[in-house]
């Protein structure tokens, strides 16, 4: 649960406003209807939707989805889960009369723990969800990436901390100007991995 929140709240801070939610919606998927974890994470993916809806102008989306976020978000302790709900819950109820007050100043970051996670900042697990959510996000194909999380994720587990595919993934994640270049030297690892994969495979 941690992980998806830092990494929502990081691309949503970041900008990735429809982006955002994609970093919650498979957890909130998995929580049980009406907890408070599934109204928390709902009410986040009503505020990142409320928030790209108003920079795109649709007044009438962001102002339903504002009023809904609110709404999942009601009751909730204000630190639930670490996260800073009081600031959000003001600024829903701001777009929700006034929504194209995202036209005067950028919407309200969401803070978590020691405050707003970005992109730069977060660890491994939360760097490897925002990956493939960015992948999506930016039109490349999120199957090498993924991969690359799982390689990743399998040196970590063999105490291999300087393997290239941690590096590759914190990379994608955060050096926006040579996103492009760092993918394609990510696809050809992956690739060369693969290779040696089915090498291997084909020995049995």
């Amino acid at each position: 649960m941690r992980d998806h929140l830092r990494s929502g709240a990081a691309i949503f801070n970041a900008g990735h406003y429809h982006a955002a939610h994609d970093a919650w919606e498979d957890r909130w998927l998995e929580c049980e209807s009406g907890s408070d974890d599934e109204r928390l994470l709902h009410g986040l993916i009503q505020y990142s939707g409320a928030v790209y809806h108003a920079r795109e102008r649709n007044w009438e989306g962001a102002v339903g989805l504002a009023e809904s976020g609110g709404e999942y978000l009601a009751g909730l302790p204000a630190d639930y889960r670490d996260l800073g709900l009081e600031p959000i819950r003001t600024a829903l109820s701001e777009l929700a009369t006034d929504p194209e007050r995202i036209e005067r100043g950028p919407p309200v970051p969401i803070e978590h723990e020691d405050g707003p996670p970005s992109l730069s900042g977060l660890a491994f697990e939360p760097t490897a969800i925002a990956a493939v959510v960015l992948a999506e996000e930016f039109g490349y194909d999120p199957e090498p990436v993924a991969r690359a999380r799982e390689y990743a994720e399998d040196a970590l587990e063999a105490g291999e901390d300087g393997s290239q595919f941690i590096t590759l993934v914190f990379d994608f994640v955060r050096e926006d100007e040579h996103r492009g270049i760092i993918y394609q030297r990510l696809t050809d690892h992956v690739g060369r991995r693969r290779a040696r994969e089915e090498d291997v495979e084909g020995l049995f």
